[in-house]
């Protein structure tokens, strides 16, 4: 008797687990002042956001992340001498093509290199990381062209 009490309730309950996906995702805009932060620190917060570790229905397969806007991205720091010792590699596919920099060098290229170079190392490294990436928007000043969107500030 008591056995079939506890399984109509049991059956009327939904125990399904919801997994969101690009329709369902509630998507939200955030803005992140990196001024005067670490590096290490900013760039795990954005690719967190980015991948929407923060939301209770995340889906690992799935872009259920925020879009990200990231100003003063010039203005980071990096903990000690690294900002010189620090070394970027890349090989331009010719023989001894190896290249490499330093995060100084990158800075006066683009200030928001550094930057999006620590990010995307924190993505996946698949279509779903290079989908994620195109929802960060960095800016080396204070001024952003996303404002009609009405991004929420964070801080990080």
């Amino acid at each position: 008797m008591q056995t079939q009490k506890y399984r109509s309730i049991v059956d009327t309950l939904s125990y399904k687990t919801i997994s969101a996906n690009k329709a369902t995702a509630e998507k939200s805009w955030i803005i992140i002042d990196a001024n005067g932060k670490s590096l290490g620190r900013v760039a795990s917060l954005i690719a967190s956001r980015l991948r929407g570790k923060h939301k209770t229905n995340f889906t690992p397969h799935a872009d259920c992340g925020d879009n990200v806007v990231v100003i003063n991205a010039s203005k980071v720091t990096l903990s000690g001498s690294n900002m010189e010792t620090k070394q970027y590699v890349r090989y331009t596919g010719y023989p001894s093509g190896q290249r490499f920099s330093t995060p100084a060098q990158e800075m006066v290229k683009g200030g928001e290199r550094v930057l999006e170079k620590a990010v995307r190392g924190m993505l996946p490294k698949n279509r779903l990381g290079r989908a994620l990436f195109r929802n960060m928007h960095v800016f080396s000043e204070n001024e952003h062209t996303h404002a009609a969107q009405q991004p929420t500030s964070i801080n990080a």
